[in-house]
């Protein structure tokens, strides 16, 4: 069985394409069959950033590892059972369809509360939630006091993770391990910064997340889009020399592949 990593947060701008694409091709780069689905089906910034890649690697006459993308296949809606979800089924269908290739299937969720996303929650052995550090982005898990200290209960996300587990646990399936990615932080010691720290690690022991390390704000994960790269392919383009900002990056993908434990994974850049 394939290995399921759902990105998921119901807000926009956290960087979850962002996380996917490197995820994917980290995976890929180590040896791994790795299948990819959008389920933003309006914006689609993961397959277009598939999409990307595609193009400018036949362009460019390069063979680097990828991961395959694969779309929501249609369905007629006279097979579906009356009372059925067709979403549901195109994602199973779609499931299925990679499940019987990929070691690892990496789902990319939109920015807002879904069926799908609800059903690709369900169905993730590992779940990452990519997280900015500010507490707008703070509220969609859990609500807190106006000293930004103490958490009066969970938010509209964490529930529906929550449910997740739920159905998981009654369908015998192992739990979800959860992991929330601090990510696009600035350099700075700022108070914010400090309580935001508190905040998340007080609620990873009550609601049951792990916390682990996302990527700051770098301008190279724009530049990098148009063309489909990460920073694992910058040397393969030509680029001899890495800037100190590449290099932190790449350490941060690596300390964030790494403490993603996943099944037969050894880190190869």
């Amino acid at each position: 069985m394939a290995h399921i990593i759902v990105v998921g947060n119901e807000k926009g701008g956290a960087g979850k394409s962002t996380v996917t694409m490197h995820i994917a091709t980290a995976l890929a780069r180590s040896g791994h069959v790795v299948g990819g689905v959008d389920l933003d089906l309006r914006q689609q910034t993961f397959g277009r950033y598939c999409i990307n890649r595609k193009n400018f690697l036949t362009e460019q006459e390069l063979d680097l590892p990828s991961p395959a993308f694969f779309s929501l296949p249609e369905i007629d809606q006279s097979s579906i059972p009356e009372g059925e979800n067709i979403y549901d089924h195109r994602l199973s269908a779609a499931i299925s369809k990679m499940e019987q290739r990929c070691d690892f299937i990496l789902i990319d969720c939109p920015g807002s509360h879904t069926r799908l996303s609800q059903v690709a929650h369900s169905l993730s052995d590992t779940l990452i939630t990519p997280l900015n550090d500010s507490f707008i982005d703070f509220d969609l898990l859990a609500k807190i006091d106006s000293d930004g200290e103490k958490i009066l209960g969970p938010s509209v996300y964490s529930e529906m993770v929550w449910n997740a587990r739920q159905l998981r646990a009654q369908a015998g399936l192992p739990p979800i391990d959860w992991l929330v990615l601090r990510n696009r932080m600035g350099a700075q010691q700022m108070v914010n910064k400090q309580k935001m720290e508190r905040a998340i690690d007080k609620l990873s022991k009550r609601i049951g997340f792990r916390v682990a390390p996302g990527f700051n704000e770098r301008v190279i994960f724009r530049e990098l889009f148009p063309r489909g790269l990460t920073l694992l392919d910058l040397k393969d383009i030509g680029v001899k020399q890495l800037n100190i900002s590449n290099i932190s990056a790449r350490q941060e993908l690596r300390d964030l592949v790494k403490s993603l434990n996943l099944p037969n994974v050894t880190i190869e850049f």
